[in-house]
């Protein structure tokens, strides 16, 4: 490990200049009130999030895939900083996109459960979504003089003051459900699955063409309009998210692979990574590959009934094993970060705020983030870890990870301890050698605990269940996992 974070160091030390150079133009702008007496300034740079739903872990060439072919995406990666220990705040869609669009534990603001359902005590069904109090990344970025667009799954709420266009983002080509079809609906469609492209407008349905061509387009088109302006696009793909429909000339493309659902699985995967490949080309097209700051990553492990794989991690969407939690996660700066490089210490989504905003030179208004900068840390890998601890929590399951030691705490299960150093499956649970080190995380689990607010919503007795049962030991096989989603 040390030998690659010295290859690291060496890889970024001719850039760690460029990178502070870059940030100090940024504030610099953001501050002159003259910009011409200022000189020659580089612009602020835009920034792209790209967040993909419910993909494998493996299923891309750059963790190791060789099933589906993911050439763009692994170009992207490649051209930035891959981080290898990056997590989500959920295994699960709706609590881990309230913690990346915040930089806050979504449990902070009661978000805690995934489907809207049952609202607790004290709370009711208008309080389900992303709370009001809460800043996101797009009111950072439209308070810091950026174009904003939200394009793709929303995901945070039903009623007007929970949409994306009330939530810092100026254009919006977005579904506030969980998923919709990738076709044209032909019969009548809830209003949570159609897209809306203004504050009440819907697009026809007979526009609608292929969903992740047609997210994709919409980037691109934002991106052509806003090409002589610092621009923020939240582009958050549905695919490769059920409903399980991929293209035919792309399902025949993959007519080797015999499972049904898998083939499907894989067609979509070639949508999503030509889609984003069209984002790269229209950025570099315009000139704007120096300019422009772009993250990639997954909102959580790959889904029990997509046909996704998570390769070599125990666990799928919805545990606190790896295989929930743990997903790809990138940054691409040309000029300003380092190429081909890897960043082996535990990092967040909640990181992309902060870092983003950084880069921008955008001074964040609002609560107490739980996520950093990430720069000085990649800068100077040898600085520390950006985090002590992380947390996961939903109802009865609940996690902690401190250095290489992770703790799974279920209701009704025994404490499960692993050292993902030596264990990155999680197939040996040593909590009975280690009965200090378990003390010691539930300690600190407990203490992260003391500071949240009690759920505004929960999802029933099922979902309970199935975290009681998935975190098992002896639940260890995908066939296994997935009776359990």
């Amino acid at each position: 490990m040390r030998h690659s974070r010295i290859l690291l160091s060496t890889l970024i030390c001719v850039v760690v200049f460029h990178v502070a150079a870059a940030l100090n133009s940024s504030a610099q702008i953001a501050n002159s009130q003259d910009a011409d007496a200022a000189g020659e300034i580089a612009r602020r740079p835009n920034v792209i999030v790209i967040l993909t739903d419910d993909m494998g872990y493996a299923d891309l060439g750059i963790s190791g895939g060789e099933q589906i072919l993911t050439p763009n995406i692994d170009r992207l990666v490649n051209d930035g900083v891959n981080f290898t220990n990056a997590y989500v705040t959920a295994s699960v869609c709706c609590p881990s996109r309230a913690g990346l669009l915040t930089g806050r534990y979504q449990q902070r603001f009661g978000h805690e459960f995934n489907n809207f359902a049952i609202p607790t005590e004290g709370y009711t069904q208008d309080d389900m979504g992303l709370s009001v109090d809460e800043r996101t990344i797009g009111n950072a970025f439209q308070d810091g003089g950026y174009s904003t667009m939200c394009v793709g799954k929303w995901h945070m709420g039903g009623g007007e003051k929970f949409d994306p266009s009330q939530r810092g983002f100026d254009e919006v080509f977005a579904i506030e459900a969980g998923h919709r079809s990738y076709w044209p609906y032909t019969g009548e469609a809830r209003r949570a699955n159609r897209i809306q492209i203004s504050d009440d407008e819907l697009l026809p349905e007979e526009q609608v063409t292929y969903l992740t061509d047609d997210l994709t387009n919409a980037a691109v088109g934002f991106i052509e309009r806003h090409q002589d302006e610092p621009f923020f696009i939240y582009l958050a793909y549905n695919a490769p998210h059920g409903p399980m429909h991929g293209k035919e000339a792309d399902e025949e493309f993959y007519g080797s692979i015999s499972d049904q659902r898998r083939r499907t699985y894989a067609a979509m995967m070639k949508a999503l990574d030509e889609g984003i490949g069209k984002v790269q080309q229209t950025i570099a097209d315009n000139g704007l590959a120096k300019d422009t700051l772009i993250v990639f990553t997954n909102d959580n492990g790959g889904a029990t009934s997509n046909g996704s794989d998570n390769g070599p991690f125990r666990g799928m969407k919805g545990s606190k094993w790896e295989g929930g939690v743990r997903v790809p996660f990138s940054l691409t700066w040309h000029q300003n970060l380092p190429r081909g490089a890897a960043y082996e210490l535990p990092v967040s989504t909640l990181d992309i705020l902060p870092t983003t905003l950084a880069a921008a030179g955008i001074e964040y208004q609002g609560l107490p983030l739980d996520g950093v900068n990430l720069l000085p840390f990649i800068a100077d890998p040898e600085s520390g870890s950006p985090h002590d601890a992380l947390f996961w929590r939903r109802g009865v399951a609940a996690a902690v990870r401190m250095g290489d030691w992770k703790l799974i705490r279920v209701e009704g299960n025994p404490d499960l301890l692993f050292n993902l150093a030596a264990d990155r499956g999680e197939r040996n649970d040593v909590a009975p050698d280690h009965p200090e080190k378990v003390v010691m995380l539930k300690n600190r689990l407990a203490e992260w605990e003391n500071e949240l607010a009690p759920p505004k919503w929960t999802e029933g007795e099922k979902w309970s269940r199935n975290q009681v049962l998935k975190h098992q030991m002896q639940v260890q096989t995908r066939q296994q996992e997935r009776k359990y989603p």
